[in-house]
C-alpha cells in the first residue's frame, strides 16, 4: 500500500478535493488538504508531503506565487491542476517549479498515472 506516501492537495474546490481525496485515498494514499495557498504553504512546511497538487487559481495568491515560495526551500514534486489551459500559463509554471501539468477537466486515470510517475523520479 502507499499510506506512507502523502500527497497534498491545494485547491479551493471543496468538490474537487472530495473527489481527489476519495480517489487517492481509495489507491492507498494519505491525502492532505488545503483551501487556500497560504494555508498550502503551511501544510508544505508541516507535513513534508511526497507531491503536493496545486491548483493556480487560489482566493488569496496566485498558484504561481505558491509555487514561487515553495519552491524557495522545497524540491517536493509539484502537480499543477488548473482550468488554465494557455501555453504561456503551463510554461510559465513548468518554468516556475511545476514538474507536470494537467489542465482541468481531466481523466482520473492519466491524474493516477501521473502522479505515480512523480513519485518514481522523487
Amino acid at each position: 500500500m502507499n499510506r506512507d506516501i502523502r500527497l497534498l492537495i491545494v485547491d479551493d474546490n471543496v468538490a474537487t478535493r472530495y473527489a481527489l481525496r476519495r480517489r487517492l485515498e481509495r489507491h492507498g494514499y494519505t491525502v492532505l488538504e488545503a483551501g487556500t495557498g497560504a494555508e498550502g504553504l503551511a501544510q508544505a512546511a508541516l507535513s513534508k508531503p511526497d507531491l503536493v497538487v496545486l491548483d493556480l487559481g487560489l482566493p488569496d495568491m496566485d498558484g504561481q506565487q505558491v509555487l514561487r515560495e515553495l519552491r524557495e526551500w522545497a524540491t517536493t514534486p509539484v502537480l499543477v491542476l488548473s482550468v488554465r489551459a494557455s501555453e504561456g500559463q503551463k510554461v510559465e509554471a513548468l518554468d516556475g517549479g511545476a514538474n507536470d501539468y494537467v489542465t482541468k477537466p481531466f481523466g482520473i486515470q492519466e491524474f493516477l498515472a501521473r502522479v505515480r510517475a512523480l513519485l518514481r523520479q522523487a
